[in-house]
């Protein structure tokens, strides 16, 4: 058993070679490898199902790392669009999940052994599997044996950043709003599928705290740019929300990223913050005269809505 100091405080772990991992790669070479890939090709087997004329089929793993309110959820059921990509969700968004890292890899050694059972579990032959992890939720407090546990089961890395932090606090302020005043008939939903609801929830404008808008916003970008620094040592692509709104070939670049074919991949999630940031803000005169002179007085004139 190791002790780790972070921020004062100390956390066990195991070490990732103390943990169980049967079965999560073939041992044998019995299926055909694909010659000139620069990932892992894993050949899991399942203790919950056989995977019969999939076995054969060489398994990606990934992770998709981001912040709430980043676009996050829209991205992750693009790629469950495709018939061979499968994303388990924010699984540790459930904190006994988490408690310590031989929790965190028990989880991850579930999800990459395609023992995950949810919605996203597919039919067709997995070619790609993984989930979705906020900063907040692990990596970046046991980023060492993140990292190690990455290397170690060959795991890719998505990073997925929001440009603009102040929409990103606008759309975190109308989250915490809705969960308390439960706008859609009693109901909270943190995402939508028809123009209607979108409409309902973007009538919400909050007020910002000004105060100290700035260091808040600066903090966010931090964390960031830990993340970027710390998660280049592995297999990793960064991609920003506003791009993949913008550009289709950023989703095409991505599958080709995790091992798949590319194809025309669709959501049904309707965005709900659509109108220029002067009719979201209640107090935008004051964020204005706040954010003026700063770095950040360019988020106040981006009119992409994205």
């Amino acid at each position: 058993m190791c002790m780790v100091g972070l921020d004062r405080r100390q956390f066990s772990y195991e070490p990732v070679e103390e943990l169980v991992l049967k079965d999560v790669r073939r041992e044998d070479d019995s299926c055909p490898r694909r010659d000139h890939l620069d990932f892992y090709q894993h050949y899991p087997l399942p203790h919950t199902y056989e995977r019969n004329e999939c076995t054969c089929t060489p398994v990606h793993y990934f992770v998709i790392l981001s912040m709430q309110r980043s676009g996050s959820g829209w991205f992750e059921t693009l790629l469950n669009n495709h018939p061979n990509i499968s994303s388990h969700g924010e699984i540790f968004s459930v904190r006994e999940r988490r408690d310590n890292f031989s929790s965190i890899a028990r989880n991850m050694d579930k999800v990459f052994n395609l023992d995950w059972l949810n919605s996203a579990s597919k039919n067709e032959c997995t070619a790609a599997v993984g989930f979705k992890w906020m900063l907040n939720q692990g990596p970046m407090e046991y980023n060492r044996e993140v990292l190690d546990y990455f290397e170690r089961m060959g795991v890719s890395v998505i990073l997925l950043l929001r440009r603009n932090v102040l929409k990103r606090l606008i759309s975190i302020m109308a989250n915490s709003y809705d969960q308390r005043a439960k706008i859609l008939n009693g109901t909270h939903k943190s995402h939508v599928h028809s123009v209607e609801e979108a409409l309902k929830l973007a009538e919400y404008r909050p007020v910002i705290d000004v105060n100290h808008l700035p260091e808040n916003l600066q903090r966010v970008e931090k964390m960031a740019s830990d993340a970027q620094r710390l998660f280049n040592k592995t297999r990793s692509r960064l991609v920003y929300y506003e791009d993949l709104v913008m550009d289709s070939q950023r989703l095409t670049e991505i599958q080709t990223f995790l091992g798949v074919p590319p194809r025309k991949l669709e959501s049904q999630q309707v965005k709900i913050h659509t109108r220029p940031l002067r009719e979201q803000i209640q107090n935008w005169d004051e964020v204005l005269a706040r954010l003026n002179g700063t770095r950040y007085e360019l988020l106040m004139h981006d009119d992409d809505y994205t």
